[in-house]
């Protein structure tokens, strides 16, 4: 089934117009469970209880408050919150170009890929000069009455924008103190160094999965037939205080796994 684009927008490069598609480039595979009244398994549904009285509040009777560092509840009407956002806006704005991976990778939230809109020569133009500039463009741009800002990239020859978090969603490295050790002496120091070389390998995304995902739908599937599931107990690993014991069991284990 061909993916379907989420949204449409505008790169607006100079005096150029280039009309793009946006397909999300990652996707929820979490299990989703319902809420079920133990009794005749019901479906349930939330709402809001007034914790003084016990009895339902409706929806039209629930107002939005902010407490502040003074213990003040300030009260936001919708009118109040609609009036703060973006005015809306197909155009994706080029603030600047970027040498690729000067951002670190912190900043990055959430991938796209872009796809043309119409006339794919202005799009496929896009990306040689990408290509051969090696840079990255940093954006703007509101999708659904939210402000964003994202980095134009190319992967593997495609363009993928990316959605940046906020300066203060950033946690500062200089907010942490430097980790303090004993000096290592050259034994735990050529120890470290060969099980590093050991587990040097390419990165291989299509062996890393949710196992826990797969042990529920597992799970899901069985009790579905009637059938049960022998669920494996993890037994807790024995701690080693001794670096050298630890490098040493390690390089061990690594060993006997690349034999294997």
């Amino acid at each position: 089934m061909p993916a379907r684009a989420i949204w449409k927008g505008v790169i607006q490069l100079g005096s150029s117009g280039i009309p793009v598609k946006l397909y999300s480039a990652i996707e929820d595979r979490s299990v989703h469970f319902r809420l079920l009244h133990k009794k005749d398994k019901v479906p349930l549904r939330q709402a809001m209880i007034n914790p003084d009285t016990g009895e339902v509040v409706p929806y039209e009777d629930v107002r939005k408050g902010y407490k502040t560092p003074d213990d003040e509840m300030v009260i936001l009407t919708t009118k109040d919150l609609e009036q703060l956002e973006p005015e809306d806006s197909r155009d994706i704005e080029i603030i600047n170009f970027l040498p690729v991976d000067l951002i670190d990778h912190r900043w990055y939230d959430r991938p796209y890929f872009l796809g043309p809109d119409g006339d794919g020569d202005p799009f496929f133009s896009l990306i040689s000069a990408l290509e051969y500039t090696g840079l990255e463009g940093l954006v703007r741009w509101v999708m659904r009455k939210k402000e964003y800002f994202g980095t134009l990239r190319l992967r593997e020859n495609y363009p993928v924008l990316i959605t940046l978090r906020h300066a203060e969603q950033v946690v500062s490295i200089e907010s942490f103190a430097p980790p303090e050790s004993r000096e290592l002496d050259t034994k735990e120091i050529k120890m470290a160094e060969q099980l590093l070389t050991a587990l040097e390998d390419e990165f291989d995304p299509a062996q890393y999965h949710d196992e826990y995902r797969r042990r529920v739908m597992e799970l899901i599937e069985k009790k579905s037939k009637g059938e049960k599931m022998k669920i494996r107990k993890f037994k807790p690993k024995k701690e080693q205080t001794d670096l050298k014991e630890v490098l040493q069991a390690s390089l061990t284990q690594t060993g006997r796994r690349k034999s294997a």
